[in-house]
């Protein structure tokens, strides 16, 4: 089994959709296009298994079935983050075993909580996963949905943890990038995931973005994280700024139903969201086809 243990995430890595075939089963030939179009484009990593790829409606087979997917058709290309996820400390490290065997280089631990739970609590249950899989570990932070929040001073804590070296923080608040590089150990990575704030959260010292909306315009998202790195934040927001009109479709209709939608109309056969969630209407796609050829267009300016 390869070593992971020094392995650097950063850049562009997209929060990948979960394709479902007509039957609603797992599709691996266009788990494996898509795959393969989203290296193309020139991501630096890629993360199934969060949010946008409906983690919450997947067995556990189906978990592992998706890493092995995009890992084999990754061959090494890019690093494979995957998600991983559970109620009890025990479902939470039996998913980062699976997804350890499944190939995957690294782990985005997302936080799935019914009863509040106290400091300690999330500490332990963090750590267990992290002691007991060994791979470098992404924490992902989005209080609307898991009913806790990571904050500076927890994730300060958790960062002396060996294998917990890097946060997507879904909070909104751009000041905690400071607050983290400030407590946290060094060196810490900081990933954007909300839309809005990719370029403030590089300008700040954060590393990348791993997002759902980059599995929609890779490109356009790659090259806004290199103006980034080149110092040309004119170029860097004036891309941010394009892609806001998605991001605000995004928030109103749903991330994987848009962003479904949106590769069915780029031509790929990735299906509908599972049940309960419901596919992107006529007028909805509307709006996203009128606002991914804005997008279109700014880049060829």
């Amino acid at each position: 089994m390869k070593d992971n243990t020094d392995i650097e995430l950063r850049g562009i890595i997209p929060s990948m959709i979960t394709p479902f075939a007509s039957d609603g089963s797992v599709s691996e030939p266009e788990m494996r296009r898509l795959t393969e179009h989203l290296i193309s484009a020139g991501v630096h990593g890629l993360n199934p298994l969060a949010s946008t790829g409906e983690i919450a409606y997947l067995d556990e087979a189906e978990c592992r079935d998706i890493i092995r997917i995009v890992v084999n058709q990754a061959n090494g290309r890019v690093p494979v983050v995957a998600g991983v996820t559970g109620f009890s400390t025990r479902q939470l490290v039996r998913a980062g075993r699976a997804a350890k065997a499944a190939g995957a280089d690294a782990l985005l631990a997302i936080m799935t909580t019914y009863f509040p739970l106290r400091r300690d609590g999330i500490v332990d249950h963090l750590r267990a996963l992290a002691e007991d899989v060994g791979l470098p570990i992404v924490l992902y932070n989005n209080p609307k949905y898991s009913n806790a929040d990571l904050a500076p001073d927890l994730v300060a804590e958790l960062s002396t943890i060996d294998q917990i070296r890097y946060i997507k923080d879904a909070s909104g608040i751009t000041g905690r990038v400071l607050s983290i590089r400030e407590t946290a150990r060094n060196p810490f990575g900081v990933f954007s995931a909300s839309a809005h704030i990719p370029t403030t959260v590089l300008w700040l010292g954060g590393v990348g973005w791993m997002a759902g909306p980059a599995c929609l315009v890779p490109e356009a998202s790659v090259r806004m994280y290199e103006a980034a790195r080149a110092g040309d934040w004119t170029t860097a927001m004036s891309i941010q700024t394009c892609l806001w009109p998605l991001n605000e479709l995004f928030q109103k209709h749903g991330l994987a139903r848009c962003i479904k939608g949106g590769l069915a109309a780029q031509g790929f056969d990735v299906g509908v969201p599972r049940p309960p969630q419901h596919p992107l209407g006529p007028d909805g796609l509307a709006e996203l086809t009128r606002a991914l050829d804005a997008v279109s267009e700014g880049m060829t300016r």
